[in-house]
């Protein structure tokens, strides 16, 4: 019976092992990093109001132990205050 040696390079073999493992490298995106609305980072709360028209709209801010409030956002990122104390926020229907 005759064999086939493969011969491969190190890194080529170090990548068949991880795919061989179920590791996958998955690289973020801008998008990944910053979502459309309420998103948190391990310390702030944000709200990113995604447009191309430049409209300005109005998002309820849901605060633990104090009243919730509304706030008119613009285009972009909107830091809400420390994720400790902002519960959520979401965009309620109309412009400002």
């Amino acid at each position: 019976m005759r064999i086939r040696h493969l011969v491969t390079s190190p890194l080529a073999a170090a990548a068949l092992a991880l795919t061989a493992l179920g590791a996958v490298a998955v690289t973020a995106t801008p998008a990944a990093a910053d979502p459309c609305g309420f998103y948190e980072t391990s310390a702030d709360a944000f709200y990113r109001h995604c447009t191309s028209d430049g409209s300005h709209v109005v998002i309820k801010v849901e605060v633990a132990h104090a009243a919730d409030y509304e706030r008119c956002v613009a285009p972009g990122r909107t830091w809400l205050g420390s994720a400790a104390k902002i519960q959520g926020a979401h965009y309620v229907g109309r412009t400002c």
